[in-house]
């Protein structure tokens, strides 16, 4: 079993930046691939960025791609997503997920484990 738990989150300004973390609990945490998911309101889940086990291949959506990056520190447990130069269309709940595949998926369906959400908000 993985309890997963976001943080970072909250209301930023256009262009503005956010760091956003998952907490994992999990003994086999550096085997999971790690992903990022997120949903505004109206709108299904979709992709914004995953990484494998050891951090080596990631892979972003078109949307964020050159302005978020995302990293893990298999030590601490953590996966991280940095988002710079946030705009209004970002906004969503964002959700990071963990799957038994370890290559780092970009398919919501291969994600076994999921965290709550945190609300990002960008203002225009």
């Amino acid at each position: 079993q993985v309890q997963l738990v976001e943080s970072g989150g909250g209301l930023v300004q256009a262009g503005g930046s956010l760091r956003l973390s998952c907490a994992a609990s999990a003994r086999s945490f550096s085997s999971y691939g790690m992903g990022w998911f997120r949903q505004a309101p109206g709108k299904e889940r979709e992709f914004v960025s995953s990484i494998s086990w050891s951090g080596g291949l990631t892979y972003y959506a078109h949307s964020v791609k050159g302005r978020f990056t995302i990293s893990r520190d298999n030590a601490k447990n953590t996966v991280y997503l940095q988002m710079n130069s946030l705009k209004p269309e970002d906004t969503a709940v964002y959700y990071c997920a963990a799957a038994s595949a370890p290559y780092g998926s970009t398919a919501g369906d291969d994600y076994n484990y999921w965290g709550p959400g945190t609300q990002v908000t960008v203002s225009s």
